[in-house]
């Protein structure tokens, strides 16, 4: 792990490996720990940067500015400071909403992406995606952060068998600050590229979980707007395919990338 400056917060990433670069970028709340059973396999082959995004993990915990647009710009920022011209992009979640952002307003940066369990528009997501954004506000102003961090946890891994990840996964988030939290959940609620997702010419893999939160027609949908960009459908999954289907993401990536 490194820390350094960059966009005038500390930033704290994991460089691994050796090769052509992918950037791996987590989800809301949580930390590059997100891929933990990515980074052994990808940096067998390629050199894999996993930052904490702002008021994420080690990273600085500003209390404001760490919308979208702001994390794009330090994730590009340290991409400069690393001598990197050139990556892949692998987002989950929130991540994949920074990818997006990043092959529209850096396209020079960016040469393959990889959208897992996420979508170019949190503010237009025509299905699930605005009414569990609105869920969650409710759940943190009337039971508090904790209540909102076990119904992730307990959505995410339900089974009996993912009792650990339910656990590390609920402490990553009540790790959070809260006001940094909210206001990034709010920022997300608010941004979106909306139809100029038909304007990244990337080569383009989706992946969608069969029981994610957002149906697999919205990823479909955004998918066919782009003119390089395919769908895989991982079955037997729900939000956190990075570790109830690992294998099979990896597989996945691996093939892609």
């Amino acid at each position: 792990m490194a820390l350094t400056t960059i966009n005038g917060i500390d930033v704290d990433y994991a460089d691994v490996g050796k090769g052509d670069v992918v950037v791996l970028l987590h989800g809301l709340g949580s930390t590059k720990k997100d891929w933990d059973l990515q980074i052994p396999v990808l940096s067998q082959k390629l050199r894999v940067i996993a930052p904490d995004f702002r008021a994420h993990g080690n990273s600085e915990r500003v209390p404001k500015k760490q919308g979208v647009e702001v994390m794009t710009e330090d994730i590009f920022q340290l991409l400069k400071f690393l001598n990197i011209k050139k990556a892949s992009f692998v987002g989950f979640s929130m991540g994949g909403a920074v990818c997006f952002n990043m092959a529209y307003s850096h396209p020079e940066m960016v040469d393959k992406l990889v959208i897992v369990n996420s979508g170019p528009d949190f503010n237009n997501a025509k299905d699930s995606g605005v009414d569990l954004l609105a869920a969650r506000t409710k759940i943190i102003k009337d039971q508090g952060f904790e209540a909102l961090a076990e119904t992730i946890s307990n959505g995410m891994f339900p089974e009996e068998s993912q009792q650990q990840w339910r656990k590390e996964f609920y402490q990553r988030i009540i790790d959070n600050d809260e006001d940094a939290y909210l206001y990034t959940f709010g920022s997300l609620m608010e941004w979106g590229l909306d139809d100029k997702v038909s304007e990244i010419k990337h080569p383009t893999l989706v992946i969608a979980s069969d029981m994610d939160y957002t149906s697999v027609d919205y990823k479909k949908g955004y998918a066919n707007k782009m003119e390089n960009a395919k769908l895989v459908v991982i079955e037997n999954s729900r939000h956190g395919i990075v570790l109830d289907q690992a294998e099979k993401l990896n597989q996945e990536l691996l093939k892609f990338l």
